[in-house]
This record gives C-alpha cells, structure tokens and sequence, in this order.
C-alpha cells in the first residue's frame, strides 16, 4: 500500500524545473507512504511513489522499471494483488524471469504480456500507472470497486495524477474552484459523490474498474467491469456452499502479507466471519494467534441508548468471539476531546468534509492499531453485498425515490447561502445522479418485483454508499501509513451474490438473511442472530458539548468563511436546538445532532485549509 503522484506531457518536453514539482506533489503523500520514496524523471514523464512496505523489502521499491528490446516500462502501483501467485506462474510459462515475490513486478509484467487486458486478469484492490518509453504512452486503471484511489487533471495538454487530489493541486497552474456542480456534490450528494467526479472543478477520478490510456490523441477511458445481470439457477445449499467457498477464499488469500497483520472485530456477523477465517487459517498453518483489535469510546457504557440504527454495544459480542476463537485481543478507547481535535486531520486526509466523528474515530482506531500492525482485514462492505442496511427493508426510503441514506434534500437547500441558494437547485441535481445511475441497472424478465425493486437499491447503495465507506478506510488508515483490506468487495463473492434473488438474500425476513444462514454452522448463535449494529460511534454527552463549543466558536466570527458557502440564521439554529433544527439525519445512519454539528465545523476548516473560489 503506497501513494503515487506525476505528470505527463506527450507532445512537449517537461522543464528541469518539474523536479521540484514532483517532490513537493510526492511530499503531500509522505503519510501514504512512510517507508520509502522513489522516482523516475524523462523529458515527457515524470513519476514518484511514496511506499508503505507490506510485501518483499527489497524486491518491491518503486517507480519499477523493466527494460525491454522495444522500450521501457515503469510502474507506479498502490495496492495489494490476491492472485499474484496464479499470474506469476502464467507469466512465467511465457518466458518471463522474476527478480522478487511482489505483486507490482507482476502487475508490470503481465502488462508487458497482456497489454490493457491486464485488468482482467487482475484480483485485488489497486491503482496504477505504466509509463511505456517506446510509444510514449501512458497506461493508468482502477481496481473493481474503486478501494484504492486515483485522480487526474488535464492541464494545458499535461496529464496530472495523484493517489490523493491534494498532490495535483502542487501543480502550478491547476486551481481550486468550487462551482456550482461542485457545491451540488459537496451539499446535495456529500458526503458520497457521483463516480467519477470530485467537488473541485477540472479535477477527476478514475471511475472503478476503469482503465485510460494516454497518448498524442489524448485521453481515453473505457470501463472493464461491470455487475451484469443473469439468471441464478442454484439451490438454497448449493447458493450457500458457494458463498461459503467465496468467502474463505478470499479471505485466506488476503491473509497475505510480510509485516504484522491482524482483523477488526466488532463483535459482528461481518468481522466475526472474517474473524472465523482469518484464526482458522492461522491455527492450520501454526501460526501465533490472531491479533484482532476493537473500538470504543470513554463512558460509552455509561451513555450507550439503544436506536433503531444501533440496538445494542459491542462489547459483550467481541469478547464472546475472541475466547471462542482465541485470538489474541486488544480494545482501543477513544476519549472524546480526541474525537473532536482530529476533525481536520479527516478532513485533512479525505480533500473535502467526510462523515465528521465518523471519520475522526477511524483515524484515530488505525493510528492506535499501527503501534504494533501494519495491516488489517476488516468486515466493510458485507451490508452493501448481502443487503444489510435498514433502507433495503424500510418502506419510506424504498418510496423515497432519492438516495435512501440521504433523503433530508429541503434541509440541504436550506442549509445554503441565500444567494447560493438563488442559483443552486440541489434536488435538481440529485434526482438527476440519481436517474442517470438507476439507467444503468440491468433487470431480467425472470425478475420478481421484489429483486427488480432490490437489483436497483443495492446497485445505488454499492456505486454510491459503499464508495463513501471505502474513501473512508482508504484515507483514514493510509493517513496512518496502515492498510485495510476488504475482502467483502472481491469481486467473485459480488458477481455471485448479485444476482441471487432476494427473497434468498432476504432469507427468514432478516437483513443479510443468506448470509446467517451460510455461517450458522460455525458461529455462536447470538452473533448470527445479533441485529445489524453499524460503526459504533461515541454517546458522550461531551462530544455533543465539545463540538457544540467549536461550532459556537466559528460563529461568533462575522468573517468566518463558512457564511460565504452556507446560511448563518440556519447554522444558528442548529446550535439553539443541539442539531435537531435539522429534523433527519445528514447521511446514512450516524450522521445525526452532534456529527452535523462536527461536519459544520469540518466545512469552515476545509473552507480555510483550502481556500477554493467559488465561481456560480
């Protein structure tokens, strides 16, 4: 797991002045990658790599170069490939000669073989690029789910790219606007954003499982992947069987690693059978026990009050799973003024506002954990996979005909400057990502009403809801120099699972009910009985104060520049009622009185931090 950064001109030569852009654009990575650093520098590209080493010291250090009769091919790669041993002996078949175990001397040589049908040969989590000097031609692409990042610029015939958009904005030149699009992102769908895009002007992502060529006739993107529609024709057992083969596979093939690696566990149905996976396999190959690591907050015990989004703590389900599989267990606490002072470290690491404590609480777990581990599995993307999440059952976000984890649109327009206001229409905007995505669905005429009406919820919560959650354990954990891996999101486990009627994915009326029902043989009872439990996130009435006094703080300054983006007497409002002035939740589940009030205060420190025009 890395950082990368460069630029790319085709049809001029760069100045010996790009050096120092490079290393000031590489140095925004530093926390990306805090092991190593590398570069390559010709008259048409320049690359640099931050490195976070997790697999073969020596033999992985980028840029990577590998000559070749017609040209050289350099690679800078972010990521982690499950299947490197399976290419490696294909490659190898074909001539080809290895000078370290790691994935990014795979990843390059298999270009070399396959060309651009490298991505389909690829399972994994990764971004990157190759840079070909014959051709002068630049090859970039994007894991299947987009768990790693990678954003570009096209500036004056210059192509410019980062792991993170903070790194393209050392480009001289390239300027941070935020337009009326951008406020549409940043207000109307943000915390999420539309695939593709960010909220600054001119500043783009590689869409997941995409791939982009660029050469003297400019940039080209075309898609690899895609969740297609077909008829499920297997068994209850057979569906189960399978899951349970997907699942203990991709686990045991991300167990990978040549540095300190553990698992999240929460005491869930998700990490718990991660969990399950991950110990087992450490017991058959007899190695020490498992380190897993859980979450909590000073006091929760004390102020913890059930919800309909969170029935019930953790702690009691942690512990049962760690003796049950005798792992060996550690809980970080975290107190609540730490919640609070790293809001702009989040937002630091995510370029924009994010999930405010949310986010915090993430950063700080993963630095906590990165004492002692490098790496660690964690349990995300199960609800997105398996429809998990209360709004695939709830008929008021089924009849909601908008993202159904986002629906408070009248409290967003309100929240905007008057005169943003005038000029902005965020349920113009919204309703028109949301169609454009709902047309990409494919339904089958086999399709009940139920799995048409489901195909469409899991599609928007897997292209929107999941992205949002994997920025999030990408930025938080790499801010650390640590690595989360997902293995919910390979890409097998959800072209099966995809197309499994919901009435089996619902089994018994339960969220994720195929899910229980595949692991009940090897899980305690009350784990997969145990209601869905999102995050947990802190219920101290001192954060609600703490964020309460920050936000108090902002608005006593008349020039605080988050009175430029959004409506004062509102804001004031919101402090006057401890957030319930804004009746619904501002994303998701969590995001509710006192993370509205954290995410204020995020919005003024990026409005400072980064200081974008705003052009409407």
């Amino acid at each position: 797991m890395c950082g990368f950064t460069g630029f790319v001109n085709i049809k001029q030569k760069l100045k010996e002045d790009s050096k120092t852009i490079l290393e000031n654009m590489n140095n925004t990575l530093a926390k990306r990658g805090p092991d190593e650093d590398g570069y390559f520098i010709s008259d048409r590209a320049f690359l640099a790599h931050k490195r976070l080493i997790v697999i073969d010291p020596d033999g992985g250090k980028q840029p990577m170069t590998e000559h070749t009769s017609y040209g050289d091919y350099i690679i800078c790669h972010n990521g982690q490939i499950y299947n490197t041993k399976e290419l490696r002996e294909i490659l190898i078949q074909n001539g080809f000669t290895f000078k370290g175990h790691c994935d990014t001397e795979v990843i390059l040589k298999g270009y070399i073989h396959f060309g651009k049908e490298i991505v389909h040969h690829l399972n994994g989590i990764f971004a990157f690029v190759i840079w070909n000097t014959k051709t002068n031609e630049l090859f970039m692409a994007r894991d299947h789910f987009g768990v790693k990042p990678l954003f570009y610029s096209l500036f004056q015939s210059t192509l410019v790219f980062g792991s993170e958009i903070k790194a393209i904005f050392q480009y001289p030149g390239i300027e941070k606007i935020l337009d009326s699009q951008g406020i549409s992102e940043l207000l109307g769908i943000g915390p999420s954003h539309t695939p593709g895009t960010t909220i600054f002007k001119n500043i783009y992502e590689l869409k997941p499982a995409h791939f982009a060529i660029f050469n003297e006739y400019g940039l080209k993107i075309e898609r690899y992947w895609k969740l297609h529609s077909k008829e499920h024709t297997d068994s209850l057992s057979q569906t189960c069987e399978k899951v349970r083969y997907l699942l203990k596979d991709t686990i045991e093939r991300q167990l990978v690693s040549d540095v300190p690696l553990c698992t999240f566990l929460s005491g869930g149905l998700d990490s718990s059978i991660i969990t399950k996976f991950a110990a087992d396999f450490y017991e058959k190959e007899k190695l020490p026990p498992l380190d897993t690591y859980s979450i909590d907050y000073v006091d929760n015990d004390k102020n913890f009050v059930k919800s309909d989004f969170q029935p019930n703590s953790d702690s009691y389900y942690v512990k049962l799973m760690s003796k049950r599989l005798h792992t060996n267990h550690h809980n970080v606490v975290i107190d609540t003024p730490e919640l609070a002072s790293y809001l702009e470290d989040a937002m630091i690491a995510r370029d924009m506002p994010g999930m405010a404590d949310i986010d915090s609480s993430l950063l700080l777990f993963c630095k906590n954990v990165k004492k002692e581990m490098t790496v660690s599995l964690t349990g995300e993307c199960a609800d997105e996979i398996f429809g998990g999440y209360p709004w695939f059952f709830r008929e008021d976000a089924l009849n909601s005909n908008t993202f159904p984890w986002s629906i408070a649109i009248d409290e967003r327009q309100n929240l905007l400057n008057p005169v943003i206001d005038k000029k902005v229409n965020l349920k113009e905007y919204i309703d028109y990502r949301y169609n454009e995505s709902l047309n990409e669905v494919e339904i089958l005429d086999t399709d009940t009403e139920e799995t048409k009406e489901k195909r469409k919820i899991s599609h928007l919560t897997l292209n929107w809801f999941m992205q949002t959650l994997l920025d999030r354990s990408d930025r938080m954990a790499m801010y650390n120099g640590f690595e989360l891996r997902v293995p919910f999101c390979d890409y097998r486990l959800a072209e099966y699972v995809w197309n499994i009627p919901w009435e089996m994915k619902a089994l018994n009326g339960r969220e994720k009910g195929l899910l229980r029902y595949a692991c009940r043989d090897f899980l305690p009872n009350e784990i997969v009985d145990r209601k869905k439990s999102p995050y947990p996130k802190t219920h101290n009435p001192n954060y609600l104060a703490k964020v309460k006094s920050m936000l108090t703080d902002i608005m006593d300054k008349p020039n605080a520049p988050i009175n430029n983006l959004l409506n004062r007497k509102y804001i004031l409002d919101i402090l006057n009622t401890d957030g319930k002035a804004f009746t619904r939740p501002w994303f998701g589940q969590l995001m509710t009185g006192p993370q509205l009030m954290a995410y204020l205060c995020q919005v003024n420190m990026w409005l400072e931090k980064y200081q974008p025009k705003i052009e409407i």
